[in-house]
């Protein structure tokens, strides 16, 4: 077997300098800037958050929420296959023993670190008692602080389902 030779492209001058490439790109950036200068109604930019984005599907994976039942408690049996679903590893579950005939175990703690979440929905598909849902419709978090975005158990109890999701 031989050994073959590939010829090297971008030796010459033109090519090692960038120009015919840089101005291409000017090119392209100039006619999107002249055609949107002379129309604004074809721009698609939201006066963001003063007016919220209103075409949200319906499968869309907002912030968590923890379910219910009637009487006020939480569906959660702290059996950790959300956590161990997550491949972020942000729910955090510390149980503890539940004397109700609810069920065995419940979540003294539960924790999810939304920077660290990837929102893939794992975790609501791992459930197997639908205690964990990700139909908030809540697109947009802020806070001060790293700490503020790591959420509780009594915060995510609060969230209600969306109105613009229909029932399962």
């Amino acid at each position: 077997m031989g050994v073959k030779i590939v010829p090297r492209h971008g030796n010459s001058l033109k090519d090692k300098l960038y120009i015919p490439a840089i101005a291409a790109g000017m090119k392209t950036t100039i006619k999107h800037f002249t055609k949107n200068l002379s129309d604004i109604s074809n721009l698609k930019t939201m006066q963001y958050p003063e007016v919220q984005p209103t075409d949200i599907t319906e499968r869309y994976r907002g912030v968590h929420r923890l379910t219910k039942w009637d009487d006020g408690s939480e569906k959660c049996v702290a059996c950790y296959m959300c956590a161990t679903a997550c491949p972020a590893q942000c729910i955090f579950i510390d149980a503890e023993e539940r004397f109700d005939e609810v069920a065995e175990k419940r979540p003294k703690q539960f924790k999810i670190d939304l920077l660290e979440c990837v929102f893939c929905g794992y975790c609501v598909e791992a459930c197997p008692c639908d205690a964990i849902r990700m139909d908030t419709g809540i697109f947009s978090f802020t806070a001060s602080t790293r700490e503020e975005f790591v959420v509780d158990k009594e915060r995510l109890m609060s969230h209600e389902r969306s109105k613009d999701f229909d029932d399962e």
